[in-house]
Parts: C-alpha cells; structure tokens; sequence
C-alpha cells in the first residue's frame, strides 16, 4: 500500500506535464500549417490543382484586411437560372398584349377606359398584324388600344366578335410587332402537365404577369349565361388549370412548358370558398373561330332558323295541355318561333312542335342541340330532325342554311 501511495502523485504530475506539452506542440503544428495552406492557396489555384477557382476575378472589388471590424472581401458572383419555364416565357412574352376598351360618354356612363384585358398576337401578314382575344373584353368599346411589352399603345381595329365562344380578333399595324405566338395541339394535353398563364392582372400596372400551374383537367364544361336571364345558353368546353388568373387575365395566352399557346383564358370562378380553378379555351376549338372572325368578320355556322325552349324550362302543366306530349316525353327542345323562309320553315317545323333527336342522336335540351348543330354539322349539310306534333312522332329532313347577319 505504501509503495502505491508513494508513487502516485509524482506519476500523474508527470503525466500531466507530458500532456501540457503535447497540447503546445500540437497548437503550433496547426497555426504552422494552416499559414502555410493559405500561402500557398493562390499558387495551388493557379495550376489548377484545387477544383475550385480561389483567386478573385478581374475588377472583383477587394478590401485589405486589417484591424477590428475590417471589411471582408466582396467578389461579384453571376448566378445563371434558365430555366424551361423561363426560356417558354422569352419565347411569348413579347406577343402577349394589353388590351383597352375604351368607351364614349352617355346618358348611363362617363365614358373613358372601361377596362383592361388581355390578347395574343397570332399572326403577322404583310402591314397587318392578327391579335386574339375575348368577346368580353372588347364589348361596347367604342374605340381599342393596345399596349405593347414596351409600354407602347397603338390602336387596334375590331375584325370580328362572338359572344358564344367569348373570342375576338383585333388589327393593329405590323410595325409595332417583333414576336407572334405560336399556337400548339390542345387535344394532347394532359391532367398534371406544367402550363404559364401571361396576362395583365388588375390592369397595366401589372402587365406583362406570368404565373405558372399545371392542368387540372381537360375536356370541363362550364355552363355560360349569355343573356343574364339565370339559365344557361351554352356549355363552353375548357381546359382547367390551378395558374393564378384574375380580372385582366382573360384573352392572355395559357402556354404549354415548350412556349406554345394552348388556350386562351377566358373565366375563373370568382367565390369565396374557391381556389386555383381557371379556366381556358383550348386552342384548337378556337383556331376554326379565329380564322372565321379574321375572315368574315362573324362564325359562318349553320342555321336552323327556330327559337327553342327547354321543355325542363316549361311548366308541366304545357306539356301536355299545350304541346300535347306523351306522358313518357319529358325531355327535348320546344319550337317556340319558326322564321319564315329559314332551313325549318321549308323543312314544315311549327310552332310547338318538339325536337327529341337530330340524325338519330337524342337531344335533352336546346344545349343538346346547340352543340350537336355547331360542332357535328357544317352549312350546307343535310339534317334529319325527329319530332312531336300533337303527341305524334314524326321525321323531317332540312338542308342547313348559313346565317344572314
């Protein structure tokens, strides 16, 4: 025991000495060897020897160090972010404008800018350039403008409108014009698909906005009131997407992730407990109706010459009273005027008679009908027409005629 506690004390004072003097050697070894490292950094960089490049580019603007608080040095760095979505936005922008709806003073209003939407310029002819935009956002304009990327606003000269498919064309001279949109194959689509939505939001003060989403879906239909009685005139068929698009947004260009125009935007539903839903023509339902209204001023579509009614829009009591209908006929579109001398006069429809089917295919409504007619027949088309006259059933053929304005 004695010779354990002997012993003791002197060895740990040894061994703690040894460790001071380890921890000293150390210290300087590491102050040594890091001076020497970054001494000899800008030789090493220089034979590119370091996989990075330490020694700062010319006109860097450097501090020397020195002092307390002494600044540290600065070297300007160039970050490139090109992106897909950013090389499709260069290729469109400049094609997407703003379009003003100016309108003169009346009774009802004081006249001036009545709004700000937005449109696409498609087509570049000769001294004349083409923009597309929506019925909505030109309507009782008594004189257009449009406002360039640059700030520039020329006048624009109204072609052609239609109310039903909420398109528009304008002109304005070529000069002012260095892009023009190209159009892509909205029919390939597809549900999740990155897609841009450009515009002018709220008005100029925002021209020019880019907000980017997916398509949430394909092929929708949104029923449109056209006359603002509460029942729908037509069912649009849309592209859906969750891209931001507000007021100001509608006639701006909804483009696909390779700089394509696939769909102009035209709605969003506006409510409270909804978010993310816009909507879109598709491009290739609307390129038949652009190149209508360039041409001719007006969509050339067939014509039946009939004012229709749903029978779900008549009381129940008519159906039988008045149309004299079958109790098992509850659906189909009611002829509540015929025009003379139109497509269904000389075919012999009356008035109160009521279509069921076209060609054989069944119609529930005058929207059935609607878009059977216009999308499935063209002027000048043979159609058979099925039909109830005092609880009869009966079969017309009528040769479609075009619409005189």
């Amino acid at each position: 025991m004695g010779y354990y506690d002997d012993h003791y004390e002197p060895y740990e004072q040894t061994r703690r000495k040894r460790r001071s003097g380890s921890f000293v050697s150390a210290l300087v070894g590491a102050v040594l060897g890091g001076l020497l490292v970054l001494m000899s950094i800008p030789a090493l960089s220089r034979w590119d020897i370091l996989p990075y490049d330490a020694v700062p580019p010319q006109g860097a603007e450097e501090e020397p160090e020195g002092g307390n608080g002494a600044p540290p040095i600065r070297q300007n760095v160039s970050v490139d972010v090109t992106t897909a979505v950013t090389k499709a936005i260069d290729q469109v922008s400049d094609a997407v404008v703003g379009v003003v709806n100016i309108q003169e003073a009346s009774f009802w209003s004081q006249g001036g800018e009545a709004g700000v939407g937005s449109g696409v310029i498609y087509k570049k002819a000769g001294d004349r350039a083409f923009i597309v935009t929506n019925h909505h956002v030109v309507e009782n304009a008594s004189q257009l403008e449009v406002s360039l990327k640059d700030g520039t606003r020329v006048p624009a000269k109204l072609l052609g409108s239609d109310v039903l498919m909420d398109l528009a064309v304008l002109e304005i001279d070529a000069k002012h014009v260095k892009k023009v949109a190209q159009f892509g194959n909205s029919d390939t689509v597809k549900p999740g698909e990155p897609v841009i939505a450009i515009g002018n939001p709220l008005g100029l003060q925002f021209a020019g906005s880019v907000t980017q989403g997916i398509i949430s879906g394909t092929n929708r239909t949104v029923e449109v009131d056209l006359d603002q009685d509460g029942a729908p005139d037509w069912n649009a068929e849309v592209l859906q997407t969750d891209a931001a698009i507000n007021p100001g947004n509608s006639g701006g260009a909804l483009v696909n992730i390779k700089g394509q125009v696939i769909g102009i935007n035209s709605m969003k539903i506006a409510q409270e407990a909804v978010e993310g839903i816009g909507f879109a023509i598709p491009i290739n339902t609307a390129i038949p109706i652009i190149s209508d209204l360039e041409k001719y001023g007006q969509v050339r579509r067939p014509y039946m010459g009939v004012e229709l009614r749903s029978l779900s829009d008549i009381p129940s009591y008519h159906l039988q009273a008045t149309l004299h209908l079958p109790p098992n006929v509850t659906e189909g579109a009611a002829v509540i005027q015929v025009v003379p001398m139109s497509p269904a006069a000389q075919a012999g429809l009356k008035q109160f008679d009521v279509i069921v089917a076209l060609d054989g295919e069944k119609i529930r409504n005058v929207l059935d009908l609607r878009k059977y007619l216009y999308t499935k027949k063209s002027i000048g088309d043979q159609m058979e027409v099925t039909f109830y006259r005092d609880g009869k059933k009966r079969t017309v053929t009528m040769k479609l005629a075009r619409e005189s304005y």
